[in-house]
């Protein structure tokens, strides 16, 4: 009967915990090396390749090309929706003025009010009362409190 090669079975666990591994680390590079772990996997099987030396060179061509092609359109995929982002020579004190969506209700006093604001929750101060769902603008920020006021008013 045909059996699978424990070569093959390594790589292929290899590719598997190495994508494994991506959920945890940030920087959406680890998962190419997996991707490269399995095409040798899938080259051993077909018996394309056979010495340790062609695995091991097929292994770096795959995980350094699949790296270089894809890492830019899954980075940008995966990264998700953010609002307001930071321009390259641009601190968060240059966004004072900028609007923000109320996601917890602000009151005076209460320091449980949240806003979104560059994809980001931050806890949030007003001297008025803001439902959620408001639009705010941001007055200024006090370490990691920002301080807005309702756009309605």
């Amino acid at each position: 009967m045909y059996g699978i090669d424990g070569a093959v079975l390594a790589w292929f666990f290899i590719g598997f915990f190495l994508i494994l591994t991506e959920l945890v680390m940030p920087g959406f590079i680890v998962i190419f090396f997996g991707v490269g772990a399995w095409a040798t996997c899938l080259l051993l099987e077909l018996g394309l390749i056979h010495s340790f030396n062609a695995q091991l060179v097929v292994f770096l061509i795959a995980s350094g090309a699949s790296l270089l092609l894809f890492r830019k359109q899954g980075k940008t995929l995966f990264d998700g929706k953010k609002s307001g982002k930071l321009g390259p020579f641009e601190s968060l004190d240059d966004y004072v003025g900028k609007r923000a969506v109320v996601v917890e209700a602000i009151k005076p006093g209460d320091p449980n009010g949240r806003v979104e604001f560059n994809g980001t929750l931050w806890s949030a101060e007003s001297a008025e009362t803001i439902p959620a769902g408001t639009p705010v603008e941001i007055i200024k920020r006090e370490n990691l409190t920002l301080v807005v006021r309702s756009i309605a008013s």
